[in-house]
């Protein structure tokens, strides 16, 4: 019964930190990510996807890794720390445009990239999870 009552409580706590996270990237976004999502803007799509699936990558190695929720929860603040420098670190590295007018304005070759960015970024920050 132990294990099933971890099992729950760990997944709880991966799920509220996805939703966490989404949330504290788009305070980041000058844009309302949901409403560009119902207009259909297939570029935040990608954009979106690929930070939940870098933050994904991260807690999961996080869980695989550790077995404590404040590990867990620790390596999710690293890693998303990590995800948010990556961004902005995109976002000077390309001075002729920024990477939020693109998104909105549906650029899909940026939020590819950047979709990748995310990803690859998670990949590198998991491999230092111990």
């Amino acid at each position: 019964m132990t294990v099933v009552f971890n099992l729950v409580v760990s997944v709880a706590v991966i799920i509220g930190l996805q939703l966490l996270g989404m949330v504290i990237f788009s305070w980041m976004t000058p844009y309302k990510d949901m409403e560009e999502l119902k207009k259909g803007n297939v570029a935040i799509g990608i954009a979106l996807g690929g930070r939940f699936l870098a933050t994904a990558i991260i807690l999961g190695v996080a869980a695989f890794t550790n077995t404590s929720i404040g590990f867990l929860a620790m390596w999710f603040a690293v890693g998303y720390v990590c995800l948010m420098v990556a961004y902005w670190i995109f976002d000077l590295v390309t001075p002729s445009f920024k990477i939020s007018e693109c998104l909105q304005q549906g650029n899909v070759a940026v939020a590819t990239l950047l979709c990748m960015v995310f990803i690859g970024t998670a990949f590198a920050v998991s491999s230092l999870i111990v």
